[in-house]
């Protein structure tokens, strides 16, 4: 499990790194080391009938948010990671209830005291405006998400996932992005709906073309190639 007690702080985040000091102490006091907890990995947080009241920071780790179809089959709508934040509260929304969310790794959140957070928010503009933002991105980017997976052909989604998780979560590496987290290919396809062997069987054509550089539980991609490919797709 990670360390709880490891120390952290909220300028570290880019929601919160223009803040003044004194802003930032004050936040820091809505998100106190009594309120972070460690979540194992696999664990469900969250389905669309048990929503998350309150709003929640994740320290460290990676959280998916997905919803099933019919058949049962899971497609994710997002992914966060460290320093992104969760839930509702009176005054602010993320757009994170309905779906289901789940640790991919082993996760640290910090729950925000909700009426603090409120009345701060209501003092704090510019920080008011900075959230919306964040939840415009975030709903521009489920737009995108859903439209690839009604649109694209198995290859295009695969490679639509990777180059998102590569922007996200990705360390330049000789050219490529290396992403930063573990990724089976079977995890993998839950993202996207597929089976684990068709996603296997793509994921060995764009190692052989050079998109990507695959190892046991790592995918780098190759980000120019794979923009030229999404565009004729």
């Amino acid at each position: 499990m990670l360390d709880t007690k490891k120390p952290w702080s909220l300028s570290e985040f880019k929601l919160f790194e223009s803040l003044p000091k004194k802003d930032l102490e004050q936040v820091v006091q809505m998100a106190p080391s009594t309120n972070i907890i460690s979540i194992s990995k696999g664990t469900l947080v969250q389905t669309p009938e048990v929503n998350t009241n309150g709003l929640s920071i994740v320290i460290e780790g990676k959280l998916r948010l997905y919803k099933t179809n019919a058949d049962g089959k899971q497609y994710t709508v997002g992914i966060l990671g460290p320093g992104d934040m969760y839930g509702e509260s009176v005054s602010f929304s993320f757009g994170t209830n309905g779906n289901y969310m789940e640790t991919m790794e082993n996760t640290i959140i910090c729950s925000v005291i909700q009426e603090k957070f409120d009345l701060f928010l209501s003092l704090r503009p510019e920080l008011a405006l900075k959230l919306l933002e964040e939840l415009s991105n975030r709903l521009r980017d489920r737009d995108e998400v859903l439209e690839r997976l009604a649109l694209s052909d198995l290859r295009g989604k695969v490679l639509f996932f990777l180059t998102k998780l590569s922007k996200k979560f990705g360390v330049e590496e000789n050219g490529y992005q290396r992403i930063e987290m573990s990724l089976t290919h079977q995890e993998l396809a839950n993202m996207i709906g597929a089976t684990r062997e068709s996603v296997s069987l793509v994921l060995q054509e764009f190692s052989n073309e050079g998109i990507i550089i695959t190892s046991r539980k790592s995918i780098m991609v190759q980000l120019e190639m794979a923009k030229e490919r999404l565009e004729n797709t």
